[in-house]
């Protein structure tokens, strides 16, 4: 029987190796091992529903294997491929405690902020390299920014993000998030993601 730590490295392997790294992910999701902590904490995402209109692709699992198939594309232009590649298949483990219906509308409100704890959780388990940790969970931490200075939200705090993240990783993660939804226009996203380094390079 696999042991965590080798489910843990076999995960690592196709995030750093495969072309679609969905593909074992989601065959080593039915193993029975997968139930167990720290990996229930991704398993969850499956319950997870999502609002149709911004993710017709479903629940959070669904995009979530959407997005680390993006990011599977785009690792080459990492300066560091690991702590990317699992920022993007931890970016919304915050959703689960934070998904709620308010008036209708399923929200997951500071799922950013929560999914910055459980993401150090979670590879805590694994790592004691508190550098990688770092860098993913502050990825996690301001995936949201790109949404929330396009729309000069009051959440954005782009001082704390220049602070805390390497702007052209954030941008290759939250490009990687937002294709990893059905529909998407790749050309329009793009456009948005430089937009946003303009934006946050002129302050």
């Amino acid at each position: 029987m696999e042991s965590i730590k080798e489910l843990y490295l076999s995960i690592e392997n196709s995030l750093m190796n495969d072309e679609k790294p969905s593909e074992n992910i989601n065959y080593l999701a039915n193993k029975e091992i997968f139930k167990e902590k720290p990996f229930s904490m991704i398993l969850e995402l499956k319950k997870i529903e999502q609002s149709p209109i911004y993710h017709p692709e479903g629940n959070v699992w669904n995009h979530v294997m959407l997005v680390i198939d993006e990011a599977a594309k785009l690792r080459h232009k990492s300066k560091d491929k690991k702590a990317f590649m699992w920022a993007a298949l931890l970016h919304d483990i915050g959703k689960p405690p934070t998904t709620k219906v308010r008036k209708g509308r399923i929200t997951s409100y500071d799922h950013d902020k929560e999914g910055e704890k459980m993401a150090i959780e979670f590879l805590s388990y694994f790592s004691e390299d508190e550098e990688f940790k770092i860098k993913v969970s502050k990825l996690v931490r301001y995936h949201m920014h790109i949404l929330y200075v396009l729309k000069n939200l009051p959440f954005k705090d782009i001082e704390g993000m220049k602070r805390n993240v390497d702007l052209e990783e954030l941008a290759l993660l939250g490009l990687s998030d937002r294709l990893g939804r059905l529909g998407e226009n790749r050309e329009e996203e793009k456009e948005n993601i430089e937009r946003f380094k303009k934006i946050v390079n002129s302050r």
